[in-house]
């Protein structure tokens, strides 16, 4: 196995039948990866395997699982290891859902434990599970997919926002609790690319119709940011912020937390649905609960 830990590496993708979760399993495969692509929609996962197929570089396979079911990510971490002929090196913890448009007080129960089940739930079980593996490969990786709603505290967001700041946290503590390993941590936190999130997710309203403009006008394509992820997450990064907006978010929040907040607010006022689509990011509908 190459030193780059997304050379040559045994790899699982989970949401791998689109948007940035395909994107990954593509690059992975052209740089000699066996990728194990996880979706709830596993006709979804068998397009990105005949993709990386006709690729003629990288073996792929796809499999079902909903990550916010601990059975099916438990059947998949055993599946990874009979199909990538040992350990899992590299975990990318992807798999995501899009929600946004109503305040905390009208989102709904139903609502929270849906986003927080996949969103977050999905990656602590991704983490918690294939750990081990990952320790047991050596030198490896796991790239966990938050979003800029993870700090960007976005009004209209809060379902998503507690999710993904979940994500960074939960990313945070593994980086600190394996300093000094030899497995990297990295932590992936954009604003807008260009997938299907804002459609196939529950963003409601103006919010959507923002959300999709903003993508389609300003995102970045999921190949970049996979590929950039991945050279990232090679040279032992932390944290990867893509898009100048999310590193401006980053920095102010942190230098000016209130005025960032009161200003957050009033956006809110002046311009409804504005605020619902600040932290929307790279990740499409790829898992539901199970019915």
């Amino acid at each position: 196995m190459s030193s780059r830990r997304s050379r040559e590496a045994r790899a699982v993708v989970t949401g791998a039948g689109s948007g940035i979760g395909r994107a990954f399993a593509r690059e992975l495969a052209r740089r000699g990866s066996t990728i194990l692509c996880a979706d709830i929609n596993v006709e979804r996962a068998a397009e990105t395997v005949a993709l990386i197929e006709e690729q003629g570089r990288g073996r792929a396979e796809a499999i079902f699982c909903d990550v916010a079911n601990v059975d099916d990510m438990r059947a998949l971490a055993a599946r990874a290891r009979e199909f990538l002929g040992g350990p899992t090196s590299l975990m990318i913890n992807n798999a995501g859902v899009g929600i946004g448009g109503p305040p905390v007080g009208e989102i709904g129960i139903d609502d929270w434990e849906w986003a927080l089940g996949i969103n977050l739930r999905g990656m602590v079980y991704g983490s918690e599970l294939f750990l081990p593996q990952l320790r047991e490969s050596g030198h490896c990786g796991l790239i966990n997919v938050a979003s800029a709603a993870a700090f960007s505290a976005a009004p209209g967001m809060a379902a998503y926002n507690v999710g993904k700041a979940g994500v960074l946290a939960l990313s945070e503590a593994i980086a600190a609790e394996l300093s000094g390993s030899d497995l990297a941590v990295t932590v992936l936190c954009p604003t807008f690319v260009e997938t299907n999130v804002a459609t196939d997710g529950r963003i409601t309203g103006e919010a959507m119709r923002i959300a999709e403009f903003l993508m389609r006008h300003t995102g970045r394509s999921a190949d970049a940011v996979a590929r950039d992820t991945l050279d990232a997450h090679d040279r032992g990064r932390l944290y990867v912020i893509p898009q100048i907006d999310a590193r401006a978010i980053w920095l102010a929040k942190r230098m000016f937390p209130r005025s960032y907040a009161v200003g957050a607010g009033i956006l809110r006022r002046l311009l409804p649905g504005v605020g619902n689509t600040a932290g929307v990011d790279a990740q499409r509908l790829t898992t539901t609960t199970g019915a």
